[in-house]
């Protein structure tokens, strides 16, 4: 691929950096568009490989043109959405956001149509999906600054993943304003919704790279429409 827009649908943290994942224009059979997770050709992401050249931390439902240079020669299954990208002389630039009527409407118009190559035959690492039942969750140890986001949820189809961990940077920094200084949090779905005012809330879940013989589903982005504020701090992710 040359120069490609990408809406951003993952903007989630790693122990050692980010992971970056969204969709092209391409279309796709199953996933409506194709699904590209932009990596680096040695080392993990960094939150400075994904700053434009304004200093702004590029953010879920941000379109933005990254220099695609190839899949990445050893696909490592499920992981088959992964790109190696040119971060340095191509820097990642934001072309508009997704926005209003437009992005209520996407995220309806384009839900996965088989989550359980993802979260149960591992065929595939990324999904965009509406859960039918979420509970979230947040904790913050005020001694230790151990943090955690969490979410329990219930997916079409009877898919149902118990515990799951929440990596998405922005809602991370929402939970962190929650707690202010500390302390649990845990909302069911609807006291969720109306505390975000939201009409609906869409996850982009994710696999986890191979950990004890397994890969482990993550939420790798949280999409509430209408959408929320909540800044990102990057020396707290």
């Amino acid at each position: 691929m040359p120069v490609r827009e990408v809406l951003i649908l993952a903007m989630s943290r790693m122990r050692s950096g980010i992971c970056m994942a969204g969709m092209t224009t391409d279309r796709d059979a199953v996933t409506g568009l194709r699904w590209v997770r932009p990596v680096r050709e040695f080392d993990t992401l960094l939150p400075g490989d994904m700053t434009d050249a304004n200093g702004r931390l590029l953010q879920c439902s941000d379109v933005v043109e990254l220099n695609l240079v190839s899949p990445r020669p050893a696909v490592d299954v499920p992981h088959v959405e992964d790109w190696v990208a040119d971060f340095i002389c191509c820097r990642p630039r934001l072309a508009r956001r997704l926005e209003g009527k437009r992005r209520a409407s996407f995220f309806a118009r384009h839900l996965d149509c088989a989550p359980e190559d993802v979260l149960v035959h591992h065929a595939r690492s990324l999904c965009l999906v509406r859960p039918d039942y979420m509970q979230a969750s947040f904790s913050l140890d005020a001694y230790s600054g151990k943090y955690e986001a969490r979410m329990s949820l219930t997916l079409p189809g009877d898919i149902t993943r118990v515990n799951v961990s929440v990596t998405d940077l922005k809602w991370r920094a929402l939970g962190r304003t929650w707690l202010e200084s500390g302390g649990q949090l845990a909302l069911e779905h609807a006291p969720l919704k109306e505390r975000l005012r939201a009409d609906a809330i869409y996850l982009t879940l994710g696999l986890s790279r191979n950990y004890q013989g397994q890969y482990w589903p993550l939420v790798v982005g949280v999409h509430v429409v209408p959408d929320y504020d909540a800044a990102i701090d990057a020396n707290h992710l």
